[in-house]
Parts: structure tokens; sequence; C-alpha cells
């Protein structure tokens, strides 16, 4: 099972002080917050694309890049990569590229977004956004799989005997997760191809994500890769810890209320209760997220959201203290013993497997 964090990197005020951190301060905090991750003990750290303001990772392989070059265990991937709006040809490349810095610790999670005018920014139409995800990543799929394509769609200009550069490291493609919150489209486009399924379920009922992943499992087998069990789930998260809930309530009630997020909506108490937000002890983060199972099934990554909302830096370093040394080992042990033989451990590429083991 692997454990990590996905950041949106939104740049948002802080409630507490009025201060609002400059564009730089915040893609510095990112690097800081990964480097943290692999500190104390993580698996993955995962940055969002966005191209529009408050946010500031527009550019993910570059921000993974340099993530890299400072780590040496933390496999890096994004949440996510827009595979409507990017050219599949420039993703191809990219992420060969990372992967080959990287020594193999790439992943990357496609999705849709969800903000609505990047569609034109980048000459693509929102109505089309299922078509597009779809097409796209039948071409990105085929780049990294065949030296020599020659292929021709709907959305883009025609490759004639196009060979993508670099070919994925020794071979293998990264591992490709799909990430949705709504779409059953996605859930089958994961399981036609046996790749990864991430349900995002931070802001809506479990009750919604069951059925995308019951659909997905289903599926998964029905294309056969495996027997439902064995399909590749991840899910998301939230957490705010302190020792004891009062502190942690206390003091994140604030960056809740007036988060862009989720300001103004339902009361903290409601939201917790709904989503899978936990605002408390480490021991009612482990609680919480063990009952994961219960809803969804034996999975292979779980990533927590913790460095949103406008929490200063060294508040998030504070929650990844907690997070690594006192949830995480807890949540390793149970789940490993709760696993069936059979269940798939999360996706590492080869290289990267080989890298850890000449480590040690």
């Amino acid at each position: 099972m692997q454990f990590g964090i996905f950041s949106v990197g939104d740049v948002t005020p802080d409630p507490t002080t009025g201060r609002t951190p400059t564009e730089h301060e915040r893609i510095k905090a990112m690097v800081a917050i990964a480097r943290k991750a692999e500190e104390v003990g993580l698996d993955v750290f995962a940055t969002g694309e966005h191209h529009n303001p408050p946010f500031v990772p527009s550019s993910p392989t570059t921000m993974l890049g340099y993530i890299a070059a400072t780590t040496e265990r933390l496999i890096l991937s994004t949440s996510t990569t827009l595979i409507t709006t990017n050219d599949p040809v420039k993703i191809a490349e990219d992420f060969a590229m990372l992967q080959h810095l990287a020594d193999g610790r790439v992943d990357l999670m496609m999705g849709r977004g969800n903000t609505g005018p990047v569609y034109p920014w980048f000459g693509e139409d929102i109505r089309q956004g299922i078509p597009l995800a779809i097409e796209k990543y039948a071409l990105l799929h085929k780049l990294w799989r065949e030296d020599v394509v020659d292929w021709e769609g709907k959305f883009r200009t025609p490759l004639q005997g196009f060979t993508s550069t670099p070919r994925p490291l020794d071979g293998t493609p990264p591992f490709v997760w799909h990430g949705s919150i709504r779409s059953p489209e996605i859930a089958e486009q994961a399981a036609y191809y046996g790749d990864g399924f991430f349900a995002n379920n931070i802001f809506w009922p479990k009750e919604h994500f069951q059925k995308l992943i019951s659909l997905y499992r289903k599926r998964y087998a029905h294309y056969g890769h495996g027997t439902p069990e064995q399909a590749i789930v991840g899910l998301g998260g939230q957490a705010f810890i302190r020792k004891n809930s009062q502190d942690a309530v206390r003091e994140f009630r604030p960056y809740f209320d007036n988060a862009p997020v989720y300001g103004h909506g339902p009361s903290l108490e409601d939201f917790t209760e709904q989503t899978p937000l936990v605002v408390g002890s480490p021991q009612e983060v482990i609680e919480k997220t063990l009952a994961f199972r219960d809803s969804f099934g034996d999975y292979q990554r779980q990533l927590f959201l913790m460095d949103h909302a406008g929490l200063p830096l060294k508040t998030v370093l504070e929650q990844l203290d907690l997070l690594g040394e006192e949830v995480v080992p807890v949540l390793r042990k149970e789940f490993a013993a709760l696993r069936p033989a059979g269940v798939p451990d999360g996706p590492v590429h080869p290289a990267a497997v080989t890298s850890v083991k000449e480590e040690v």
C-alpha cells in the first residue's frame, strides 16, 4: 500500500493573518513539502496542473524534475495531468524524460480538469471533454508502446512514421491512473487499458464513489486484466491533525470556514461527517482511513490533501510529521494484515525498485 500527499497548489490567503503568499513562496513551499514527505517516510508526492489563478503548478514536469533531483525514493506523480487540453505527444515526451531523470520514480494521473475556461485557452471545446479524453489517451498509450506510430484522429493532426523520444525507461511506460469524481466513462477507460483508477472522493459522499469503483472493478475483470479485487484503486483524503481533537478543530476551523473550496458551505462538522475530511487526533485519522476499505475494498494508494486553504508552510510540515510518524506506520501495518493474498501492491517502475534495493 502506498501513502502520500497531493497538492493543488492554490495560493490562498491565511485567514488568521490576512497574508497571501507570493507565487514564488508557494512554489518553493510545494518543493519543501515534497522533500518533507520523503523525510517522514511517505511514498508519493503528486502535484495538480492548473493554468489559472489562484494556482501555481502550470508545469508539473518542471516541478517534479526539480524534486526528483533532491529526493531518492519518493514516487513523483500528478493529480492530475490534463489529458483533454495537453498534446499527447508532449505528454509522452515530457514524462518519458522525467522517468529517465528520476530513475523510474514517476507515474501520472490523467484527468479532464474542473476549470471550464481552460479548454478554449488551449483550443479545445469543453463540450467534447469525454471524447477528447478517450482519443488523446488512446494516442498516448500507443506512443509509449510502439516505436513508430501512424495515427489519425478527430482532434489533432495525423502522425506518420512518428517516434516519440526519449523512449520510456527500459521499455516500461509510466504507470497511469485515470482520475475522476463523476464520470463512468473514465472508469471504463481505466478498466479497458488495465490502468489504475483514482477516485478523488474528497468532496462527495462515499455512495457516489462506491458506484464508480464497483464499475471499474467489474470492467477491469471483464477485459481480462484480473479479478475485480486485483484492480488498481487509489483514493483521496484530507486531514488536519493535532495531538487532541479540540486543538485540531479550533485551529483548522477558520481555514475551513474561509477556504474557496468549501468555505460558506456545509459546516465543518457536516463536512467531516459526509466526506473523508478528518480534523482531529492521529487515532481519528487512522480509524477513518481504515474504514475506506469497508466502503471500497482493498486498494493500492492513499493520497492526503494537507497543504490547502491558506495553511502556512510551518503548519503543513508539522502535519506531515504527525502523518508520517503516528498515522502512516499504523495504517501500513493494519492494511497489510487485512489484505488478502493475490491483491497487488501499489505500482512501481522496475527501475525504481532496483534503485531502492541497491541503496539498501
